[in-house]
């Protein structure tokens, strides 16, 4: 769910020479190609139209191609919310899901602070947000997921040691 430590993760795991990719930037490229204000409603309503628009994988399909182009054995995908958009990613190879688990308190608190264009800033608008990614298939994806750790009293280092460790397992098997 948005704030559960995703992106964080995301951007150690970049410092260390991991290739990433966002599909949120995908989206926020997107909006910016079409001279949109990067707000939380309007890279939501965005989404939802892209979707609607050219299917429910559309989303995974504004990154698809800079992930063929990719040299690297290992690319670490952030922000997928459905298994659409799990079914275009595997046309680009083998994909493996890591969910990361947060209290709605700790997401609510983290996301209050990043103070990122969309990030909701009332407990309202936040819920708002989490009924947004669970209506497009997020919490289904959370299922799915082949490992998972928890973001709850644990610190960054903890959880990027945990995720690299799971990642070295799924390319040594």
């Amino acid at each position: 769910m948005p704030g559960a430590g995703k992106s964080t993760i995301v951007s150690k795991l970049k410092e260390q020479g991991y290739e990433t990719f966002s599909l949120g930037d995908g989206v926020r490229s997107e909006a910016k190609r079409q001279n949109l204000e990067p707000t939380g409603e309007n890279l939501g309503k965005l989404m939802l139209e892209l979707r609607q628009k050219n299917g429910p994988g559309a989303i995974a399909e504004l990154i698809k191609e800079s992930i063929q182009n990719s040299t690297h054995e290992i690319i670490i995908i952030d922000g997928i919310r459905s298994i659409h958009e799990i079914n275009v990613l595997k046309e680009t190879g083998n994909v493996k899901l890591l969910a990361v688990n947060a209290s709605p308190d700790t997401r609510f608190i983290f996301l209050s602070g990043r103070k990122r264009s969309d990030d909701p800033l009332t407990r309202e608008k936040f819920e708002e947000r989490d009924n947004r990614e669970i209506g497009v298939g997020l919490q289904e994806i959370i299922q799915l997921a082949d490992q998972s750790i928890e973001n709850n009293d644990v610190t960054i280092d903890q959880m990027v040691d945990s995720a690299i460790k799971i990642f070295q397992n799924w390319t040594e098997n």
